[in-house]
């Protein structure tokens, strides 16, 4: 049941300014993800996409059930995400 990630521009270069020490804590959260989405995806109501929290750091996913692909649609710090 494994998930596949893409990325979207924004949330990618996003991440590529992260200290390496973070990144590499998000990535690695993002495989554990893959294997089981819906253990740690929760629901954003009033949009089609679920939520993911890693740290100080919120994610908005949107999931494609049929093909099992996760694309990253937004990366921000919690104040900053639901504001789009």
């Amino acid at each position: 049941m494994s998930y596949s990630i893409e990325w979207d521009k924004k949330p990618k270069k996003f991440l590529n300014n992260f200290q390496r020490d973070i990144a590499e804590r998000i990535l690695n959260k993002l495989d554990e993800v893959k294997e089981n989405p819906f253990r740690y995806l929760e629901h954003f109501e009033g949009a089609e996409v679920y939520k993911l929290r890693i740290g100080d750091y919120h994610f908005l996913i949107d999931v494609d059930f049929e093909n099992k692909i996760l694309t990253i649609q937004v990366l921000d710090k919690r104040g900053r995400v639901y504001k789009r």
